[in-house]
């Protein structure tokens, strides 16, 4: 019999919480899969191990079909070009079958482990402030933010579900980066509503330089506007219904006709607003950050004279805007990119321009 090894494909963080985080999940996965599957896991970028290492390891322990799935919440960029690429070229250069499944996307038991999230955040506010009517209450959904309107789309269902599952009186999206709003806009927003507790929930698996993000810019706001009550709910990390997610979306690889992964991929159809893009090329191009490590430049607040207490993202626009259209600190390396499509709404007032103009 072929034996099957399973592949956790991580995007890697300068944090090493993060990596830390994500390596806890990959240990506690086994125990939902079959008792003979081998289990790896690796990091696109800037931590170790790297996908390759994980293969490499479930090659060397005799698995001729790997089922490999990204361990990241929805599909942009590095779920669609990045890791099948980095996939395929293994596949390919080894004689090898891998397979590739859906990202966590939008499932009920994700909404639960987000609900799960919401309402501890919640039980203890109250317990801890005094209780504030849901109708009172401002829910603000935060998710990572990518150039591809697909994966921010996925960010607003969650939040509308968690909005009338649990009956807030509003609910505001913002993003950490990339896209707009951005997290500060976003919640100077939200302190205009006229509620009296607002909820700040990271949508995200795990820790890092955007969760300290997110949480710094929530107490900005607290500080500014004292008259409002703001609640930092913890992100998903390794909930029990995330872990029964990654194995759903393993296990449903063997199934008799695995589900489609990017139903709404910018790439396979058209979609408002970047309906050029439908087609183009998808390749990887983080191969040049591939296991740096969680002590990359740029890692630390500490190394940043633009920072106070966190990272605001301010010394990544200019380093973002090229990685976005021309690559050009990638050139620097030596490395020979292709070009991604420029994201139309880089200078929306609203989205990443918005930190530097809050600096001036």
């Amino acid at each position: 019999m072929t034996r099957t090894g399973v592949m956790i494909c991580g995007h890697g963080s300068r944090s090493q919480a993060a990596v830390d985080e994500f390596a806890v999940l990959a240990r506690k996965l086994p125990a939902l899969l079959p008792e003979d599957w081998l289990t790896d896991y690796g990091y696109l970028e800037f931590a170790n191990p790297v996908i390759r290492d994980g293969l490499d390891r479930l090659r060397a322990a005799g698995c001729e079909r790997i089922l490999a799935v990204p361990g990241m919440l929805f599909a942009a960029m590095h779920a669609k070009n990045d890791i099948p690429t980095v996939l395929n070229t293994y596949a390919a250069r080894h004689g090898i079958t891998v397979s590739y499944g859906r990202e966590l996307g939008v499932d009920p038991k994700m909404i639960a482990a987000a609900g799960a999230r919401v309402q501890d955040a919640v039980d203890r506010a109250n317990a801890e402030r005094g209780p504030v009517p849901m109708h009172e209450t401002c829910l603000v959904v935060i998710g990572r933010g990518a150039s591809d309107p697909d994966a921010n789309a996925n960010v607003s269902k969650i939040a509308r579900m968690l909005w009338e599952g649990m009956g807030f009186g509003w609910c505001e999206v913002g993003y950490s980066g990339v896209t707009f709003p951005l997290v500060g806009p976003c919640l100077e927003h939200v302190a205009r509503l006229g509620y009296r507790r607002v909820l700040v929930f990271p949508y995200f698996l795990f820790t890092g330089i955007l969760i300290d993000r997110i949480y710094g810019f929530t107490d900005q706001a607290a500080a500014r506007h004292p008259d409002i009550e703001f609640v930092k709910a913890g992100y998903l990390n390794d909930h029990p219904q995330v872990l029964e997610t990654f194995a759903e979306r393993i296990t449903e690889q063997v199934g008799e006709v695995p589900p489609p992964n990017c139903a709404m991929c910018k790439y396979r159809t058209q979609v408002l607003g970047f309906e050029a893009e439908v087609g183009a090329v998808q390749e990887s191009h983080h191969h040049h950050v591939e296991g740096q490590g969680a002590s990359a430049p740029g890692s630390n607040v500490a190394d940043c004279s633009l920072c106070g207490d966190f990272c605001t993202g301010e010394c990544r626009l200019d380093m973002d805007h090229h990685h976005h259209h021309d690559h050009d600190h990638a050139h620097a390396h030596g490395h020979d990119h292709h070009h991604h499509a420029a994201y139309p709404h880089t200078d929306h007032p609203h989205g990443p321009e918005s930190a530097r103009k809050a600096k001036a």
